[in-house]
């Protein structure tokens, strides 16, 4: 199931930042779906154990891991709020390159974007995302289901992410970040 639209009309950023109506929006390719309501307790308790075990990984080093909510501007290469018209918010991004943020956010392709698998946005999140990732360059994309208890991580190689998919359960550990070296996940603490 996709979120739903907010109109069939193209959008921009700034159109966006205008948006005040108590939601939460999310742009790709200039087309707003609509962000579901606060995620289930499982999803934020997945969510806590995989950016705790990233942010203590990341202490003293110049990458930085943050939560949803937070813009990531996916194909800005300046900061012209007219011509970006795709913003999302990952559950869980880690950006390393300094001129890669501003006040507001993410500015063009994070090295890691991981999305926990929600029933409302579970298909989203594989097919619609999955590709505004691919295009914008993400290095690796995690899709974790916490029903299934696993996690797909998808690099890209050669603009793309078919040949590089890895698939992991719950009982396995000491699972590679590949953009962040000697960066090990236990999926057992995640899923425990």
């Amino acid at each position: 199931m996709e979120p739903a639209l907010k109109k069939e009309e193209y959008y921009t950023y700034a159109d966006y930042c205008t948006w005040d109506d108590g939601e939460r929006w999310e742009l790709i390719d200039g087309r707003a779906y609509s962000m579901a309501a606060a995620p289930l307790r499982r999803h934020q308790r997945v969510l806590g154990a995989l950016h705790g075990q990233l942010f203590n990984y990341l202490r003293g080093k110049p990458c930085e891991v943050y939560v949803a909510p937070f813009d990531v501007r996916l194909k800005a290469d300046t900061t012209d709020d007219t011509t970006d018209d795709t913003v999302v918010q990952p559950d869980i991004v880690v950006i390393c390159d300094e001129s890669k943020m501003d006040d507001k956010g993410g500015i063009g392709a994070p090295e890691l974007v991981i999305e926990i698998l929600s029933p409302s946005t579970a298909e989203y999140d594989k097919t619609t995302k999955l590709e505004a990732y691919r295009s914008a360059g993400v290095l690796e994309y995690w899709i974790v289901d916490y029903d299934e208890k696993t996690v797909s991580v998808n690099l890209l190689e050669n603009g793309d992410y078919m040949n590089r998919v890895y698939e992991y359960e719950h009982n396995d550990t000491n699972v590679p970040v590949q953009v962040l070296e000697d960066c090990i996940i236990e999926l057992s603490e995640v899923f425990g």
